[in-house]
């Protein structure tokens, strides 16, 4: 299919694993047979393998079995091993047809240090335990939420060990946040914290790790303060075990920034970012996930500053990294696909922004429960990007299908429901209904009133469209008062050449 060809073409220079056997030929003329058949259809690509061999490798094993092929004259049939890793050297097109290729693939040894290194850290991060363990948190490095979550439910069943279920308790509360089971995420972890607080001296590592699960599932229920004294508990348990460069300072101080930058506060949250990335970038091999997540933070707050040559850049290093080294269908590969919508939003590339916005969603779509919030933040994402091109049912079609989510899952003062009712206000306000304008944009402030910082962004955009309505109606002192309080807020908290500025200025 041509995207699975797009990520092949992405990945020219990095890894590639089959994770089935890989049956080959040594005749050309038999592979490009095999090859020619995608021009058949529209939507494949042909690609026809080049692989030089080294008979000497012994890392993949690979065999003959011509005796053993159905057309053994023919094919000259080589057999390799599941999970056979290649380099990928180069990728030329054949002919003039681009429905097909052909690709150069080097096998990699266990001397190629690139492989090596991505193969030691994650292995590393997998955990020094045995067996289920190993498992367990292999599932969750591949993004395998609702396997991982039958499979700790199982293992907790069978075990009268603590400590054991201990690990199954955290594990449990992780998938759950990832699931957007908020509640209960939380109750598995606050049941660890317990255990723990009552076991362990007040500065132990574990409790730490604890802080720092329960301020990961606050933080996406948008509670900030309680995610921020989380945070900083596991920060300063940390601060006096590791040395100033360990990785989990890193995680520390990217932790802390995501919740200055949710706050708005995006100087403090840029300043955490950058000390995380320092980290790890003398600590990380240079295709390790955990640097594309610093980049993607990186990403965000470069834009709420209004930085976007930066953040597009920060985003494309990201994307590189998480193509090369995730599944096709991983939610992170969605993350930064939406941030990619963000930046080009930002700029006015709105089918770029669009392109990207619906890859995202067609992951997410594969992986996420049907009324999952990150689904709603991608449908609000596209309407957005629909009413901005003019498409005004398509938008409100998308908009619609967001908030029926969030009315579905969130309490009725969240901030997610301030959004879908901002959007709605927006479309409305462009169709020139203006009544259903500005009650959907009041049910947005009510909500932010209740929920932010006084100076937070999403305040002053409030108040921005608000006057925008009074203004379409003729009310000017009403329109001008709004425009004020958001003028009050932009210039305390971004840049003096910000285009935001310029806009209400005009």
């Amino acid at each position: 299919m041509k995207p699975d060809f797009e990520k092949l073409q992405k990945a020219e220079g990095g890894l590639i694993s089959f994770n089935s056997f890989l049956s080959t030929s040594k005749n050309k003329k038999v592979s490009f047979e095999f090859a020619v058949r995608a021009l058949l259809k529209p939507d494949t690509v042909g690609i026809l393998f080049i692989m030089p061999i080294d008979p000497y490798i012994k890392s993949t094993p690979f065999a003959s079995i011509t005796e053993l092929s159905y057309s053994e004259a023919q094919e000259e049939e080589i057999l390799f091993s599941m999970h056979t890793v290649f380099r990928v050297n180069a990728i030329k097109q054949i002919g003039n047809k681009n429905q097909l290729y052909q690709v150069e693939l080097q096998l990699t040894s266990d001397q190629d240090q690139q492989l090596r290194l991505l193969t030691d850290r994650i292995r590393e991060e997998a955990g020094s335990g045995i067996g289920w363990h190993r498992l367990d948190n292999l599932l969750l490095k591949i993004g395998q939420f609702n396997k991982a979550e039958e499979l700790y439910n199982v293992l907790l069943e069978q075990t009268s060990d603590e400590d054991e279920k201990q690990h199954y308790y955290n594990q449990l509360g992780y998938v759950k946040n990832e699931q957007g089971d908020y509640g209960k995420a939380i109750w598995y972890h606050e049941k660890v914290l317990e255990i723990r607080q009552k076991t362990l001296p007040p500065n132990h590592l574990l409790l730490a790790t604890s802080y720092n699960k329960i301020g990961n599932v606050y933080i996406n229920m948008r509670e900030y303060s309680k995610t921020l004294s989380f945070y900083k508990k596991a920060y300063e348990i940390l601060k006096n075990t590791f040395s100033s460069n360990h990785p989990l300072l890193a995680t520390s101080y990217n932790n802390i920034g995501i919740v200055y930058e949710k706050m708005g506060e995006n100087s403090k949250a840029l300043s955490f970012y950058e000390k995380a990335l320092e980290i790890k970038e003398k600590t990380l091999p240079s295709n390790h996930p955990s640097l594309a997540t610093s980049y993607n933070n990186m990403v965000i707050v470069y834009t709420n500053m209004g930085e976007y040559s930066k953040a597009l850049s920060y985003c494309e290093k990201s994307l590189e990294i998480k193509e090369k080294t995730l599944p096709p269908n991983h939610s992170d590969l969605a993350t930064s696909y939406n941030n990619m919508f963000t930046v080009y939003n930002s700029m006015g590339e709105y089918s770029k922004a669009l392109s990207v916005c619906k890859k995202a969603l067609e992951i997410q779509e594969k992986i996420l429960p049907p009324n999952h919030s990150d689904l709603a933040t991608s449908y609000n994402n596209i309407g957005f990007l629909y009413n901005k091109m003019g498409e005004y049912p398509k938008a409100l079609s998308f908009y619609e299908e967001a908030l029926e989510i969030y009315q579905k899952t969130l309490p009725s003062n969240h901030p997610n429901l301030a959004t879908s009712y901002n959007n709605i206000g927006r479309l409305y306000d462009n169709m020139g209904e203006y009544s259903k304008a500005l009650s959907s944009h009041e049910k947005a402030l009510e909500i932010w009133q209740k929920t932010l910082p006084s100076n937070h962004p999403s305040l002053a955009t409030s108040y921005s469209n608000i006057g925008l309505v009074y203004d379409q109606l003729g009310e000017y002192w009403k329109a001008l008062s709004f425009y004020e309080e958001a003028l009050e807020i932009y210039q305390r908290t971004l840049p003096s050449d910000h285009p935001d500025l310029a806009t209400l200025y005009n």
